[in-house]
């Protein structure tokens, strides 16, 4: 009877460690089963160089979305970033998004002004107000060689 009960005790433990194992590998990898508690947006840029899928989205330096796409238009020469926004946040169609960089050499994230026209963009809604991240080596490379000029 004794052993009976340490090998119940010892299943227990078992059960719950995989399943304290399991809610963390949802939690950490972003998978969900029961639905996305956020929703798709999608913005047009000159260049995206530097942004990768996984980057956070700030909005007034909150982090509330991350990159989920990076796809070329070819027909109208743009870099299509697709982004995922938590629901609860609006984003209207006079927004502004753009490509920054974390301190000077720092990972790259889109930051976006979200307007304030009083049309939301809803699911699948495009920004098409945006900038492009500002290239730092080309900036040094020009005042080093003189293209820069004094004022």
């Amino acid at each position: 009877m004794k052993k009976y009960k340490i090998e119940t005790i010892v299943g227990i433990f078992v059960v719950f460690g995989l399943l304290c194992i399991g809610y963390m590998t949802v939690k950490l990898g972003n998978v969900y089963f029961l639905g996305d508690d956020s929703y798709p947006l999608t913005a047009k840029f000159t260049s995206a160089s530097g942004l990768k899928i996984g980057n956070p989205v700030n909005i007034l330096g909150i982090e509330v979305g991350r990159v989920e796409h990076i796809s070329m238009d070819q027909a109208n020469q743009k870099a299509v970033v697709q982004i995922k926004i938590k629901n609860g946040i609006k984003v209207y169609d006079d927004a502004i998004a753009a490509i920054k960089t974390e301190g000077l050499i720092g990972d790259k994230y889109m930051n976006i002004d979200p307007g304030g026209s009083g049309t939301l963009l809803g699911p699948s809604g495009v920004i098409t107000d945006t900038q492009a991240a500002v290239d730092i080596v080309e900036l040094v490379s020009k005042y080093a060689f003189g293209e820069v000029k004094n004022k």
